[in-house]
């Protein structure tokens, strides 16, 4: 596979600041219509972000995984921004916690829960399992 003569930019913004940046070959997301590959030179577009875990391929070919609540995909000029309320990189994540985190989230939720919290919690638990298996997977 020949190298785009342009990387393209990767930003992973959270509500806490920069999660995450870098050159890279591609990104995998999911979105509201289904995961969408990015690569250089991609026509602009904006994205409505799902709870999951986005897939970044860097420019060495290292696959890095980042655990998304849902958000926005921007992608304009060789540049891609992921803006999420949460994201965290799969190695931070225990697949053991995570999915602990969200047999409670699940359980709150069955109980008749359904606040804006429980929802976040859910989302985020969501997130971090499908995050924290992938990077399992890639081992």
């Amino acid at each position: 596979m020949a190298l785009p003569d342009e990387p393209l930019r990767v930003e992973v913004v959270s509500a806490d600041g920069l999660i995450w940046e870098g050159d890279v070959l591609s990104v995998i997301a999911r979105t509201t219509e289904g995961d969408i590959g990015i690569m250089a030179n991609h026509e602009p577009m904006l994205a409505v972000l799902v709870p999951s875990a986005a897939e970044v391929m860097t420019m060495d070919g290292t696959r890095e995984i980042v655990a998304i609540d849902g958000g926005f995909l921007s992608v304009f000029e060789n540049r891609v921004a992921l803006l999420s309320g949460y994201a965290k990189m799969a190695q931070e994540i225990t697949l053991s916690d995570a999915e602990r985190e969200l047999a409670d989230a699940t359980k709150a939720l069955e109980e008749g829960r359904n606040d804006e919290t429980t929802r976040h919690h859910f989302d985020r638990a969501t997130a971090a399992v499908r995050a924290a298996r992938k990077a399992a997977d890639r081992h």
